[in-house]
C-alpha cells in the first residue's frame, strides 16, 4: 500500500520588495568605489607622512611662498619678484588655506600646518583617483579599473607625485577630473566640464598640461563630424562653454595675481614666454639630461608597468589582428584613451631640460595604459582556445607565471618606496629639536631670532615650516654659483607688501648674486652632511664642519645616504644590511645633521 501523500505546507508570501527576497547586484565596479577610495587614500596619507621632497623647487617656489603668506617671512626666488612674476599667487593661496584651518584647531603648530596640508593634497588625489577609477571602469572593465589602482597604489611615482606641493601635481589631479569627463558618456557628454579641468589646470598649475587634452578634443571633433550637422552645433556649443568657463577662471587668476603684484600679469603666458620665447637661455640653464633619462626614471618608478604602458598600442592592434572573433583595428576610443601618455612622453623626452616632476600629470595615464595591456595579456594568457600555443600550457604553470610577475613588481615598488624613504628622509627630521613642532613654539634648543645656515646641502631644507616662530634660514657660501633664493622684505607697508616690492639681486640667468650670503659667524645654527667614507681633500669653501668640534656641537644627526659610494642596486631599492649580501651591494651611510654653535 502506498504511504500517504505529505500535508500541504503552507505557502508563506514574500514580498518583492523584502530586502530577503532582493537578489544582490553586481557591482560595475568590480570593488564599491569606496572601498578603493580607502586604498588610495591609505597610500596617500602614508606619502603625506614619509616622503622626502625630492625637488628644491618644491620648497622655495611653493612651500616658502605658502609661509610667507601665513606667517609674514620667508625666502623668495627670482620667478616670485615682480619684474619676471612666472608663479601664480592664486595657487599659492589655494594651498595656504588648508594651511591657516589647522591654525584654528586644537594644538597648532608650523609643523601640524605642513603636514595638514599634505593630509589635505593626500584627500583629494585620492578622490580624483577614484572618479578616474570609476570612469575605467564603466568605459573598459573593472579588471582594467582593478589592475589601474595596484599599478599607481605600489607605484614609487605615484607615492611622491601624489602629495608634493608642485603645480605638476595639481595638473595631474585636474587632468584626472577632465579625463573623468571626457570619458562619462553615460547621461550626456560632458565635453564642457572636461574643458573646465583641463583649463584649471594649464591656468592655475602648469600650462604645459593643457596637452594633455587634446586627444579627447580630437576624438569629439572627428565624432562631431561624422556623424549630423545638428551635432557639430552641438559640439561647438559645449566647446564654447568649455571656453567661457576658461576665460573665467582666467580672469580669476589675473585679479589675485594682481592683487599681489600691483599689477596685471597673466601668469601662465609669462611661463610659456620664459620656457620657450625667452632668449636669456630658459630652463636649460638649470641642466640639460640625454634622451634616456626618462626611460630610466620611469623604470625606476613604475618597473614593470613602464613596459606595459608604452607597449599598449602594440598590444592591441596584435590583439584585434589575431583575436578568433573578426573585428575592426584600435577604436577611436581607445586610440583617444592611450594617447595622452604617449604624446606626453615624447613632447618631454625631447626637451633639454628633464625632471622628474614634468612626468607627473602624465603618472594616471601610464597607470592606464598599464592595466590596458595587462587585461590583453591576461585574455590571451588565460585563453581556452585549443588551437592556442598558450592553451597547452597548463594553467596552474599560467597563474603562477602571473602572479610571480605581479608580485614581483609590487615588491619592486615598494623596496623603492622604502629606500627612498630610508635614505633622503633626514631632512624633514633634524629640525626637530629646534621645537617647531612643540606646543607654543618654543625651541628646545634654538629661540625666535636664532639664524639656521644652509651651505653646501642648502638644496636639502624642507622649508620655513620647520623653524620655530621667528627664527630664519639664510645662506653661506659653498661651492655653489647658481642663484640662490633672496628673502621676502617684512615691511608692513600693507598686506604681504614683499610681493610687489621692487626687488635686487634676481636674474633669469642663473647668474650668483653674493647679497645673499651671510657670514658664517652670525649662524646661531648650521645645517650640514659628513660623509665618514669619503677620503679626498674637501673644497675649502665646504668643509667638515660636523668634525668641528670647536666650534659646532651636534643637536641632532640622521642617516643620510652616501650615493657616490653606494652601488646603482642599492641606490635604486632598498638593499638590507644582512651578512648574505656582499659588501659592495650594500648601502654606504653619512650623517645630515642639525649643528649648535658652542
Amino acid at each position: 500500500m502506498a504511504p500517504p501523500p505529505p500535508p500541504p505546507q503552507e505557502r508563506v508570501f514574500v514580498h518583492p520588495d523584502a530586502s530577503h527576497a532582493k537578489k544582490k547586484k553586481p557591482s560595475a565596479y568590480g570593488v564599491q568605489p569606496i572601498k578603493i577610495f580607502y586604498c588610495f587614500l591609505a597610500a596617500n596619507i602614508l606619502s603625506a607622512l614619509f616622503a622626502p621632497m625630492q625637488d628644491c623647487d618644491e620648497t622655495f617656489n611653493y612651500w616658502e611662498p605658502t609661509h610667507y603668506v601665513s606667517h609674514g617671512y620667508g625666502l623668495q626666488t627670482w620667478e616670485y619678484s615682480p619684474d619676471y612674476a612666472i608663479r601664480s599667487w592664486l595657487y599659492i593661496v589655494l594651498h595656504a588655506i588648508p594651511g591657516n584651518i589647522r591654525r584654528l584647531l586644537p594644538n597648532p603648530t608650523k609643523v601640524s600646518e605642513f603636514y595638514f596640508i599634505r593630509y589635505a593634497l593626500a584627500f583629494f588625489c585620492s578622490l580624483c583617483q577614484t572618479l578616474f577609477f570609476q570612469a575605467i571602469c564603466l568605459v573598459l572593465t573593472p579588471r582594467v579599473g582593478l589592475i589601474f589602482v595596484v599599478a599607481l597604489v605600489t607605484s614609487p611615482g605615484n607615492f611622491h607625485a601624489s602629495t608634493a606641493f608642485l603645480p605638476s601635481s595639481f595638473a595631474m589631479y585636474t587632468a584626472m577630473l577632465g579625463t573623468t569627463a571626457f570619458l562619462s558618456w553615460h547621461g550626456r557628454v560632458k565635453t564642457s566640464r572636461g574643458i573646465y579641468w583641463f583649463a584649471a589646470g594649464a591656468i592655475f598649475g602648469w600650462p604645459f598640461s593643457a596637452a594633455l587634452c587634446a586627444p579627447f578634443v580630437a576624438e569629439e571633433l572627428l565624432l562631431s563630424f561624422y556623424r549630423s550637422g545638428g551635432e557639430i552645433y552641438e559640439m561647438f556649443i559645449r566647446f564654447a562653454r568649455g571656453a567661457v568657463g576658461a576665460l573665467f577662471m582666467i580672469a580669476g587668476d589675473v585679479a589675485v595675481n594682481a592683487f599681489f603684484y600691483k599689477k596685471v600679469e597673466f601668469v601662465a603666458w609669462n611661463i610659456v614666454k620664459y620656457n620657450i620665447f625667452s632668449k636669456s637661455g630658459g630652463p636649460e640653464l638649470y641642466g640639460t639630461e640625454p634622451v634616456t633619462f626618462y626611460f630610466r626614471n620611469l623604470l625606476l618608478n613604475f618597473n614593470i608597468w613602464f613596459v606595459l604602458a608604452i607597449s599598449v598600442f602594440p598590444l592591441a592592434l596584435l590583439h584585434d589582428l589575431f583575436r578568433s572573433t573578426p573585428g575592426r583595428f584600435v577604436s577611436l576610443r581607445t586610440a583617444a584613451i592611450t594617447l595622452p601618455f604617449y604624446l606626453w612622453f615624447g613632447i618631454f623626452t625631447a626637451q633639454p631640460h628633464k625632471e622628474e616632476r614634468f612626468m607627473y600629470p602624465a603618472y594616471p595615464f601610464l597607470a592606464l595604459n598599464a592595466a590596458i595591456s595587462a587585461h590583453i595579456l591576461l585574455a590571451a594568457i588565460g585563453t581556452s582556445n585549443p588551437k592556442s600555443l598558450i592553451s597547452k600550457i597548463p594553467g596552474k604553470i599560467r597563474l603562477f607565471a602571473v602572479a610571480a610577475l605581479f608580485l614581483s613588481a609590487t615588491a619592486l615598488g615598494l623596496a623603492r618606496i622604502y629606500g627612498t624613504y630610508a635614505a633622503y628622509s633626514a631632512p624633514l627630521n633634524i629640525y626637530e629639536p629646534l621645537g617647531a613642532g612643540a606646543m607654543g613654539e618654543e625651541g628646545v634648543v634654538g629661540n625666535a631670532g636664532d639664524i639656521v645656515c644652509l651651505g653646501k646641502e642648502w638644496y636639502r631644507f624642507p622649508s620655513s615650516y620647520f623653524l620655530p616662530r621667528g627664527m630664519h634660514a639664510k645662506f653661506i657660501r659653498s661651492e655653489f654659483r647658481g642663484l640662490l633664493p633672496g628673502e621676502f622684505s617684512e615691511t608692513s607697508d600693507g598686506f604681504r607688501s614683499g610681493t610687489w616690492m621692487p626687488t635686487s639681486g634676481f636674474n633669469d640667468m642663473n647668474q650668483e648674486d653674493s647679497g645673499k650670503y651671510v657670514d658664517i659667524s652670525t649662524c646661531d645654527f648650521l645645517v650640514d652632511t659628513q660623509y665618514p667614507l669619503n677620503t679626498e681633500e674637501l673644497p675649502p669653501l665646504e668643509p667638515d664642519y660636523v668634525a668641528d668640534e670647536e666650534n659646532w656641537e651636534v643637536a641632532r644627526c640622521e642617516p643620510f645616504l652616501d650615493a657616490g659610494r653606494t652601488h646603482p642596486l642599492a641606490r635604486a631599492v632598498w638593499v638590507p644590511d644582512l651578512p648574505f649580501v656582499p659588501e659592495r651591494f650594500r648601502r654606504k651611510w653619512g650623517r645630515h645633521c642639525l649643528l649648535k654653535r658652542k
